[in-house]
């Protein structure tokens, strides 16, 4: 962290507020609660008709087996987002069957039933204990443990699917898609949500010409060129594995996450509960929502809002993460008033955290370009937010952010451009407004749950047929 210089009030050059506070989304209406003074709000029910219309209809309805250790109720946002797109290939006309372990980072159960079902999606959870999530050693236990029950799961059901779909949750399971494909000669796609040596690399902790590093890279390699498809969620991830095993490059096909803007309505804050719970309101509000994890660059955002402490401008983070717990201790040492912070929200509080601000931060850490690729970014989309990135300048969310005018991006340590475009559009609320329903629109077009749906069950057909 850099030192903390409070800079002057000329740094900002005072304009006219634009509060803009009369203008309010129609499609909610406020109740007044029994205390007669906040108003509250209730989820409107989502439309499933927009679903039926995009049902493709298939000749043979696939046959696909789901392995990941992370899934609903699970609120990692891998958990989630697997959930939606499963259903959603569901929809589609493909039986799914899902082999996940119990919740680990669930809100109201640390147990989910071992079998369920709806429609054409059937869940297995495995008995694997949740051993010390919060723990590395923990997580590195469990994934094995998981792993290993994926294993007979596979040799039990591998008869009745026509292709798996691995994820990199824990890292090490696209293994288990090499072994199916041995064995049984059934094929494969590797979901790919981030690279492993590569980040523990870039974050020190293991060398680069370490033998567990070359190890592993050995072994993706050898998965990489036996599955059918590779899916990765960014260009830059595509660039790297394809720089890594160049052979493979013509397998790798870009799908991104999304978000549904069916179930993130946008809200006006003031007729949001969660904003006046959280006493957001009043001031200009700015979002943090999710991991705060090693590959996010929270420093930057830090150094903005020590920049800012002395303006009408609220931080709010949600989440945990790695860095969550640093970030607090540099807030409560350099005596700034301008943050708040909450825990992981529920699901069905998501549209409610997302509408409660007017501009949403998505970062992620010099060097991790290419490794990782944040999923927060379509939720803050689908909320018709402004977005301000933190990237570097060859990162795919820089056109991302260009082609939908939604926001602004920054590079990495550039906390005074960071601070003056949060400044600028607490000044220029219509600014904010219009970036908002600009990004909103873009994801409607690019990032719903059925688009990418589409996408995923055009991979899954070229890789059995």
């Amino acid at each position: 962290m850099t030192s903390n210089k409070r800079v002057k009030k000329s740094f900002f050059p005072r304009t006219d507020r634009s509060e803009n506070n009369s203008q309010r989304i129609k499609d909610k209406k406020p109740r007044i609660s029994n205390n007669g003074n906040k108003p509250e709000f209730f989820p409107h029910p989502t439309n499933s008709e927009a679903d039926n219309q995009q049902l493709i209809g298939t000749r043979q309805a696939i046959k696909l087996s789901v392995v990941t250790q992370f899934f609903a109720p699970d609120f990692a946002a891998t958990g989630q987002l697997l959930d939606e797109l499963v259903r959603h290939l569901g929809k589609q006309g493909v039986d799914v069957e899902v082999f996940t372990g119990q919740p680990g980072y669930a809100f109201q159960a640390s147990y989910a039933p071992a079998v369920e079902k709806a429609e054409r999606v059937k869940i297995r959870r495995s008995r694997a204990s949740q051993l010390w999530p919060g723990r590395v050693r923990g997580k590195a236990m469990n994934g094995v443990l998981f792993t290993l029950r994926a294993v007979l799961h596979i040799i039990k059901a591998h008869r009745q699917h026509d292709v798996l779909l691995v994820t990199t949750a824990p890292p090490f399971l696209p293994i288990l898609g090499y072994l199916a494909n041995v064995c049984f000669k059934m094929p494969y796609v590797c979901l790919l949500y981030d690279l492993y040596p590569d980040i523990a690399i870039a974050l020190d902790v293991i060398p680069k010409h370490h033998w567990l590093a070359i190890f592993w890279q050995n072994i993706n390699m050898m998965v990489w060129r036996r599955a059918r498809s590779i899916v990765v969620l960014s260009p830059n991830m595509k660039q790297r594995i394809a720089s890594i095993c160049p052979e493979i490059e013509d397998k790798i096909a870009v799908i991104h996450s999304w978000a549904d803007p069916e179930a993130i309505l946008p809200i006006a804050k003031q007729e949001n509960w969660f904003a006046w719970k959280h006493h957001l309101v009043k001031k200009f509000t700015v979002l943090y929502s999710g991991n705060m994890g090693r590959c996010h660059d929270i420093d930057t955002i830090l150094e903005a809002a020590k920049l800012l402490r002395d303006e009408p401008i609220q931080f709010v983070c949600i989440g945990s993460g790695a860095k969550r717990k640093d970030l607090i201790s540099e807030v409560k040492q350099l005596g700034l008033e301008n943050f708040v912070f909450l825990p992981y929200q529920d699901k069905q509080v998501l549209p409610y955290s997302m509408t409660a601000c007017d501009l949403s931060l998505v970062s992620v850490d010099a060097g991790m370009e290419g490794l990782v690729a944040p999923s927060k970014l379509y939720p803050a989309l689908a909320a018709e937010r402004a977005v301000a990135v933190i990237c570097s300048k060859d990162s795919y969310l820089r056109d991302v952010i260009a082609d939908a005018k939604c926001g602004g991006t920054f590079e990495n340590k550039d906390a005074s451009a960071l601070a003056k475009f949060i400044y600028h559009l607490s000044c220029d609320r219509k600014l904010a407004e219009s970036m908002g329903k600009a990004g909103r629109r873009y994801l409607q077009s690019n990032f719903t749950p059925q688009i990418i749906a589409k996408q995923y069950l055009d991979v899954l057909r070229k890789s059995i047929f």
